[in-house]
């Protein structure tokens, strides 16, 4: 298993819209195309305004796949669109889980 790490820096003030978008419209697409959802989590501590999702997936090959097909899917475009320009930055990392890491 893969895991991918996506950090999202929202601009001031716009987070709880962000993640109430996300919640009313963007989770159940992800999904039913992505890999398996570990979590999605907010900052409280530290720097503020930052929503990580976490996935897990087979492969680097099966997360391509399978993002591919989510973006193909004009649902995951028309919520694209809700959450146009609340995003300041975006990162994404692959992590690889240890031998001894409960999740494999």
């Amino acid at each position: 298993m893969i895991y991918e790490e996506r950090d999202y820096r929202i601009k001031a003030g716009k987070l709880k819209t962000f993640v109430d978008h996300y919640e009313a419209s963007g989770l159940e697409i992800q999904k039913k195309h992505l890999g398996t959802f570990i979590g999605y989590f907010v900052s409280e501590i530290g720097e503020l305004n930052h929503v990580v999702a976490l996935w897990a997936y087979r492969d680097l090959n099966d997360r391509l796949a399978r993002r591919a097909a989510m973006m193909a899917d004009p649902d995951w475009q028309a919520y694209l669109k809700l959450v146009d320009g609340l995003i300041d930055l975006q990162n994404s990392r692959i992590l690889l889980p240890t031998g001894f890491s409960p999740l494999q």
